[in-house]
C-alpha cells in the first residue's frame, strides 16, 4: 500500500511537472490574443472619438473627451505593450483598474449582480479583458516576452560588469 502511494505521488508531481510546461505558452497566447483584441478595441475608439465622447457624456464622465482620448490610448497603447510582453505587470495593473472602472461606469447593473446573477457578470464586455489582465498581472508574462528579453540582457550586463570590476 506504501509503494502505491509513492508510486501515486510521484506520478502526480510528474504531472504537474509537464503542465508546469504549458505556462509559458499559455501565457504568451493570453497576451498575444488578448493583446490585439485591446488594439483593435482602442483603434477602434481612436477613430471613432467623437462617438466615444458623446457615450462618455451620457455617461456624466467628467471631461469626456480627455477621457475618451486617455482611455482610447490605454487600450491601443496597452494592448501593443501587453501583446509584445513590456511592461507586462505595470500594464496589466492599469488594464485591470481601466477594466474595474468600466464596469463601475459603464456596467455598473453587471457589477451588481455579481453574486446574484453571475452570468450578466460574465457577458459584460470588460470581463474578458479582466481576467487576461488578472493573469498577466498575478502570474507576469511568461518566458517569451520582451521583460524576459531584457531581464537576461540585464542579467547578463551585470554579470559581465560585476566580472569585470573584480
Amino acid at each position: 500500500m506504501k509503494t502505491l502511494a509513492l508510486r501515486l505521488r510521484h506520478l502526480y508531481q510528474r504531472f504537474f511537472e509537464a503542465v508546469d510546461y504549458l505556462r509559458s505558452p499559455f501565457l504568451l497566447a493570453a497576451r498575444l490574443y488578448w493583446g490585439w483584441q485591446l488594439i483593435q478595441s482602442g483603434w477602434g475608439k481612436l477613430h471613432n472619438l467623437p462617438k466615444v465622447t458623446d457615450f462618455f457624456t451620457s455617461l456624466n464622465m467628467p471631461m469626456p473627451a480627455q477621457m475618451a482620448v486617455a482611455i482610447s490610448c490605454v487600450e491601443f497603447f496597452g494592448g501593443i505593450f501587453l501583446a509584445v510582453g513590456l511592461l507586462s505587470r505595470l500594464t496589466a495593473l492599469v488594464l485591470t483598474v481601466n477594466m474595474i472602472m468600466a464596469y463601475v461606469i459603464a456596467d455598473r447593473e453587471a457589477l451588481q449582480s455579481f453574486f446574484s446573477d453571475p452570468d450578466k457578470f460574465y457577458a459584460a464586455a470588460p470581463y474578458v479583458f479582466l481576467i487576461a489582465s488578472l493573469i498577466i498581472l498575478i502570474f507576469g508574462p511568461g518566458k517569451v516576452s520582451l521583460d524576459t528579453l531584457l531581464d537576461k540582457v540585464a542579467g547578463q550586463t551585470d554579470a559581465s560588469e560585476t566580472r569585470s570590476a573584480a
